[in-house]
């Protein structure tokens, strides 16, 4: 088995790793509270799934680690857990116990694909142009996230769909505080660059007053979590609404797990261990009472910072255990400490425009609504989806019919039924 242990890494390559790790925690700790938070409008006790928000994680880095060897994060996902939330409980009047129903068979497919030749074929067949696409489109999601958490950029209300925000503000301040210094960290190699620009603008944040939003939980409240450990309901497996639901579910997860493990791997021969490790993981975050895990995103400003190896998962995933004791630490990094990381990643992920073909609209246009439907609309499922289904049809339409194969046919039209199913559930 490919695990961290077969390594024999220098004494350089192996801090590299736990920087690296320490690196991607702090990018996608506000999880930790924004996850509870979303989960708590489907009516999940937020001071419990703070507990199974953590604990998935951790299992989920530590799976990767050992099993992939693979330098990715997994977390609940966000835009999972949204329709988990909003489309599932809200939107459809499920409990949340028939939607974590609807999770754990959802990622029992995603398993059984994982596990086949189905993922090989998938893996094969979809065309590099939508995988750029897919890796940029997250980057330019990366980028609006950060901006915002930043506070350069806010909603407009009614005069346009965001504005620049006020750069009179102390966070704003702070957060360009900490862009400017991580970038000429960043640009000049220093090792370590992102997590030295985090802790020097958390500490400039204590001077300011500036807190972070991730609040802190008792310990005490871990002895009640049995509250919401195993609680699927599927009392209504057969019916029409649930198998609905399952479907889309896991056109999410297949999907969105491949794209970001596709866009975000540095050695692309460990995919499929890492679709394994992540549909496994997902299968367990079902019983732990919280929404599916996916790859996060942000585990790129950690491959960023050097991380190559399961080390770095695995020194992610004892963060996060570890953070079930020094959840009040995480108020000293503030939102503004964590955008520019978020911002400087989302920024290289984007350098894979340059592996598209502009000049044919065959293969631009499916790229180009996949990189601006995602942080548009903040599904990276939804640009998939209109990506997939518009690639065979130009191709069609402009008479390369021979450029597609039967793969992204049957996937494009799959993806045409899940916006299908995604318009019957609302």
């Amino acid at each position: 088995m490919d695990n961290i242990w077969n390594n024999k890494l220098s004494g350089k390559d192996l801090k590299n790793e736990i920087i690296a790790g320490v690196t991607g925690f702090f990018a996608i700790s506000y999880i930790m509270i924004v996850n509870p938070i979303i989960l708590g409008d489907a009516a999940i006790p937020a001071n419990l799934s703070v507990f199974a928000t953590i604990f998935s994680s951790a299992l989920g880095c530590i799976l990767m680690s050992l099993w992939a060897n693979s330098p990715i994060i997994i977390t609940p996902g966000m835009g999972v857990n949204a329709f988990f939330t909003y489309t599932l409980v809200i939107g459809m009047h499920l409990s949340w116990q028939q939607a974590i129903s609807i999770s754990i068979v959802s990622s029992v497919l995603y398993m059984i694909v994982a596990f086949s030749k189905i993922s090989d074929v998938l893996s094969r067949d979809i065309p590099d142009t939508l995988k750029n696409g897919i890796t940029v489109g997250i980057g330019l999601f990366l980028v609006v996230v950060g901006l915002e958490k930043a506070g350069l950029i806010q909603s407009g209300g009614k005069q346009s769909l965001l504005m620049l925000g006020n750069m009179s503000q102390p966070t704003v301040l702070l957060s360009i505080f900490g862009l400017v210094v991580t970038l000429i960290l960043f640009l000049n190699n220093v090792t370590g660059s992102f997590i030295i620009g985090i802790v020097l603008t958390s500490i400039l944040s204590l001077f300011l007053n500036i807190s972070s939003p991730i609040a802190s939980t008792s310990v005490g409240d871990l002895g009640s979590m049995t509250k919401i450990l195993f609680q699927g309901d599927f009392s209504d497996l057969f019916s029409f609404k649930f198998l609905l639901a399952v479907f889309s579910m896991t056109m999410i997860l297949v999907f969105e797990s491949m794209g970001i493990l596709e866009g975000l791997l540095p050695d692309n021969t460990k995919f499929k261990k890492s679709f394994q490790a992540s549909s496994v993981s997902t299968f367990i975050s079902g019983f732990l009472g919280t929404s599916p895990t996916v790859a996060a995103a942000e585990s790129a400003s950690g491959i960023e910072s050097g991380g190559r190896t399961g080390i770095m998962s695995l020194t992610s995933g004892i963060l996060f255990l570890l953070s079930i004791f020094f959840i009040p630490l995480l108020k000293y990094v503030p939102e503004q400490a964590i955008a520019p990381v978020i911002i400087i990643t989302g920024a290289l992920m984007m350098q894979q425009l340059q592996n598209i073909n502009y000049q044919d609209l065959s293969e631009w246009i499916p790229a180009f609504l996949i990189l601006v439907i995602i942080p548009l609309s903040g599904s990276i499922s939804a640009g998939m989806a209109f990506g997939f289904v518009s690639y065979p049809f130009l191709k069609f339409i402009t008479g390369k019919k021979e450029q597609v194969n039967y793969v992204i046919v049957v996937v494009g039209c799959l993806f045409l039924l899940q916006l299908i199913c995604d318009a019957l559930l609302v």
